[in-house]
């Protein structure tokens, strides 16, 4: 099982989203920046290390959204998302084709990867 961590990155009423390179898995489809945690890391150190490495910003974790479980059909992926501020730097995309903050009503105009889903449905309720 992969262990994930995910940025819910908030500027306002908008959380930011990227947009996964072709070629990977889940190719194309739109996620919150983040990564797997690597061996004798925290989930909080992760997640500054992934937002340094895929958008160039220091970030800080500001508390604990949500945490669930996928599972796709080559994988099963253990997903932990945050809620964190940018500390330091402006986003400059690294790894992902594109990227933008987005309200809670536009969600249904990208095409998501199927683990983010409950996430995004408690984004509606609460931004």
């Amino acid at each position: 099982m992969l262990n994930v961590v995910a940025a819910v990155i908030l500027r306002g009423k908008k959380f930011f989203i990227c947009k996964r390179p072709q070629g990977k898995h889940l190719g194309g489809f739109w996620e919150f920046a983040g990564g797997k945690v690597e061996e004798g890391e925290t989930p909080a150190a992760a997640l500054v290390r992934e937002c340094e490495e895929e958008l160039g910003v220091r970030v800080r974790v500001t508390g604990e959204f949500m945490r669930l479980f996928h599972a796709y059909a080559d994988r099963d992926v253990f997903l932990s998302l945050y809620f964190a501020e940018i500390e330091a730097g402006e986003i400059s995309l690294r790894e992902h084709e594109d990227g933008r903050f987005i309200s809670a009503a536009e969600i249904g105009d990208y095409e998501f990867c199927p683990a983010d889903a409950p996430a995004l449905e408690r984004l509606k309720e609460i931004l």
